[in-house]
């Protein structure tokens, strides 16, 4: 079982750290394209504004995912610290369990909601369907309950199936 959730686990840290690089490549170079036409060529682009805050929000999500499967994400840790270790274990695991399910109510199912309710409305200056850019929402909820189920279960056993690799 510790073999399958660890390829799982490492498979999906690697993949969405590589996205998450192309996209802040991306950004990184759209700004300076946006710079470069802005003052050198005094002819600003229009589109790189959308498309970067697009990206933006993509990459957002994408490293909150990242964040969760590598449990990176900022914690106030005083209370868990002062608890015993079979009530830290039992806190760890609560919390856990409350992020998975805020990631499948709110993100998943909501997410879904959203983007189909916004399918017959584009953008307004590249002319893209809203349910691409609202789409992150459920792709990322699904990444953050993979990685919240595999936590789940190394709180459970005491086991960790997969060594962190943080970028």
């Amino acid at each position: 079982m510790e073999k399958v959730l660890s390829k799982i686990k490492n498979g999906m840290n690697w993949l969405l750290s590589r996205i998450a690089a192309v996209l802040l490549v991306a950004m990184t170079l759209l700004v300076i394209y946006q710079i470069f036409t802005r003052y050198v060529l005094n002819n600003p682009s229009a589109f790189t504004e959308e498309v970067v805050r697009y990206l933006l929000m993509w990459t957002g999500f994408i490293g909150a995912a990242y964040a969760f499967s590598v449990r990176g994400h900022m914690a106030l840790v005083f209370l868990r610290d002062k608890l015993p270790e079979n009530r830290k274990k039992i806190l760890v695991t609560l919390t856990d369990l409350l992020v998975f399910l805020f990631a499948l109510f709110v993100m998943v199912i909501g997410g879904v909601k959203l983007a189909l309710s916004a399918a017959k409305e584009f953008s307004a200056l590249l002319g893209i369907p809203r349910t691409l850019v609202y789409s992150m929402a459920p792709i990322s909820g699904v990444f953050i309950m993979v990685a919240q189920a595999i936590n789940i279960y190394e709180d459970v056993t005491g086991k960790t199936v997969a060594k962190e690799d943080r970028v």
